[in-house]
């Protein structure tokens, strides 16, 4: 098992699933340690001088004007997080909830937060045991940070609420003294740092960033299957096309299909036929997967900067030289809009791009235009074939359609109206996941009917297609007659959800 050492600087989406899926454990670096202690005595320094400054010796949000006398500072941090630990609904799954922490450490440790290391210590501990907190996944309106989801798993960590156990939930209490963990003691600003920040709606934008690295690639060569089973022309691919339309991610797909189109048999045998063009579907397929891409670059670049950032209130820049009030500022860096909206836009393309894929299907299944076997059936008539896998793409499609509307276009007013805009940030992202699985859903079923209609061909398709079909036979045996293909449908997408697939058609098949 590798080790991601977390520095505040260098964590990626895919060192973030590692650790959630417990194939690597953490450790925090020394220099990063030393970050955290320098802004621990920032903090200690005001409570020693008898200095007001929010989130240390005051009240929270519409009662930022309430002062706490030292006796209390430790209490109030307490009453925090209990009082803030009212999330709802199903729990979030353990990767996610691993996930979420791995975040969160890692923002914690730039050492602009003011924690004590004692709850950083103890988060490390729990990730490298296997000990994750029951968090109920609904709460977060993603801003003011990931406030009610992160409240849940901080209550483990002053030996309260539950942990999941022989996968079932457990109080907090039992299972860290079986481990030999001792609850920590929450200091003046400990609470506030570990539940207000943007880590729920970052590491589920993770896992898309994850998931989409390996799905969009898959989508193209899928595309390829499709355009070798209509027998269509690549002559649209052309990059002198593209060169001239220079959109960033129109020119990568076409690259890609033309990369992996090469010298395929098929097309050069169809190359003088009378086809004058094909349909749209077909066609301009660049200029729709490219949106996709497009949205997927910036969705990455958001991601790697929001993975690496500093998102709690206020923030600590220690000054020894001149210590004083001076050294916390108040800001707003835990507002998720740029996630939320980043989110949103990756789900109208993927919805524009499995749209596509939709026709696509509905051309290779249609005799009159595909001039092949109804529906794939063998005895046409007799047998439906694939027509139903038709269905439930547009059965798919049509949830993707339910999570066009941008859920970051809404906000609500909390706080007495001191948080008078919020992002539905962690809303967003969690939509975007439920997209990305419908989206899979209907990659499985294109690429189902794209390698039953490939058989038919009379010569070979390029190289690429083949280890494609390959892969998809690997786990969906040819139609010889009506059956279930529910399983088959459920293999494919698990296979492209994996990677495994996108690994070795990179391996065979290098993208330009």
């Amino acid at each position: 098992m590798r080790t991601v050492v977390l520095t505040g600087a260098q964590l990626t989406s895919f060192d973030v699933m590692a650790v959630a899926r417990s194939e690597a454990s953490v450790r925090i670096s020394e220099a990063a340690l030393e970050r955290v202690r320098a802004a621990r005595r920032s903090v200690d320094g005001i409570l020693q001088r008898g200095e007001t400054v929010y989130g240390i010796n005051t009240g929270f949000g519409a009662l930022v004007n309430t002062s706490i006398g030292p006796e209390d500072v430790e209490r109030l941090q307490v009453n925090l997080i209990r009082s803030h630990a009212t999330a709802l609904g199903k729990p979030l799954s353990i990767v996610r909830t691993r996930a979420m922490m791995t975040v969160r450490l890692n923002s914690l440790v730039n050492g602009h937060s003011g924690v004590h290391e004692d709850p950083l210590h103890l988060m490390v501990d729990l990730l490298n045991a296997g000990i994750t907190p029951v968090v109920p996944h609904l709460g977060s309106l993603g801003a003011s940070g990931d406030l009610a989801p992160l409240s849940h798993m901080a209550l483990v960590l002053i030996g309260e609420g539950e942990v999941w156990h022989n996968g079932v939930p457990s109080p907090a209490s039992d299972v860290l003294q079986e481990a030999g963990l001792t609850p920590i003691r929450l200091r003046a600003k400990d609470g506030l740092s570990l539940i207000n920040g943007t880590s729920l709606m970052s590491s589920l934008l993770a896992e898309a960033d994850v998931l989409l690295h390996h799905l969009l690639p898959m989508a193209d060569l899928i595309l390829c299957g499709a355009l070798e089973a209509r027998r269509c022309s690549i002559r649209p691919f052309d990059p002198r096309i593209h060169a001239v339309r220079p959109h960033p991610g129109q020119r990568k797909v076409a690259a890609r299909v033309t990369r992996w189109m090469e010298q395929s048999a098929n097309v050069a045998d169809h190359a003088d036929c009378d086809r004058v063009q094909d349909p749209y579907s077909f066609r301009c397929a660049a200029q729709v997967h490219g949106v996709s891409a497009e949205r997927y670059d910036a969705l990455s670049t958001t991601v790697r900067i929001e993975l690496n950032a500093v998102t709690d209130n206020p923030l600590i820049f220690p000054d020894p030289a001149s210590p004083g009030p001076h050294e916390v500022i108040s800001q707003g860096n835990f507002h998720g809009e740029i996630l939320g909206q980043t989110a949103d836009a990756m789900a109208l393309a993927l919805f524009e791009q499995a749209s596509m894929s939709e026709r696509r299907m509905d051309q290779m299944l249609d005799p009159a235009r595909s001039g092949g076997r109804a529906f794939l059936a063998h005895s046409s008539g007799l047998e439906s074939g694939l027509m139903i896998v038709h269905y439930v793409a547009g059965a798919a499609l049509s949830e993707m359609h339910g999570g066009v509307l941008p859920r970051s276009a809404f906000s609500t007013v909390t706080s007495g109206g001191q948080e008078d805009h919020v992002s539905m940030g962690a809303t967003a992202c969690f939509n975007l996941l439920h997209v990305i699985e419908r989206f899979v859903d209907v990659l499985a079923c294109e690429a189902l009917i794209a390698c039953e209609a490939i058989e038919d061909l009379p010569v070979q398709p390029s190289q690429a297609v083949q280890t494609l079909h390959k892969q998809v036979r690997s786990v969906a045996d040819p139609l010889t007659e009506d059956r279930s293909t529910s399983s088959d449908l459920e293999s494919i997408g698990a296979a492209l959800r994996a990677g495994s697939w996108h690994a070795l058609v990179q391996s065979l098949h290098p993208e330009p």
